[in-house]
């Protein structure tokens, strides 16, 4: 995995390694707003983690998820600290958690 300061780094950092896609959070998949890709949480993996706490800028804080497809379709989902779960379907919920290494 990679190290990253800041959340414009890493999200600088997995564009140039082919992780193009902007996701958005639906309540049962992720989906791209500028094409009809959408995808349930049986359809994608979490590659890579990064936490950012946003110690000198609040707006650099939230958790980048790297995300790839079963099909190929690489790309990032930006979300924040205070996502509400009530908002998700439980499979979602259950794919977006993370564990702290």
């Amino acid at each position: 995995m990679f190290n990253y300061d800041t959340m414009t780094e890493a999200l600088t950092g997995l564009k140039q390694r082919g992780y193009t896609i902007d996701f958005n959070l639906d309540a049962d998949c992720l989906r791209c707003p500028k094409t009809p890709l959408a995808l349930k949480p049986d359809e994608f993996e979490i590659t890579e983690v990064y936490r950012f706490e946003g110690d000198s800028d609040p707006a650099d804080e939230g958790v980048v998820f790297a995300i790839e497809s079963h099909h190929g379709d690489k790309g990032v989902l930006v979300n924040g600290f205070g996502v509400s779960s009530d908002a998700l379907d439980d499979k979602m919920v259950e794919k977006l958690k993370f564990r702290h290494l």
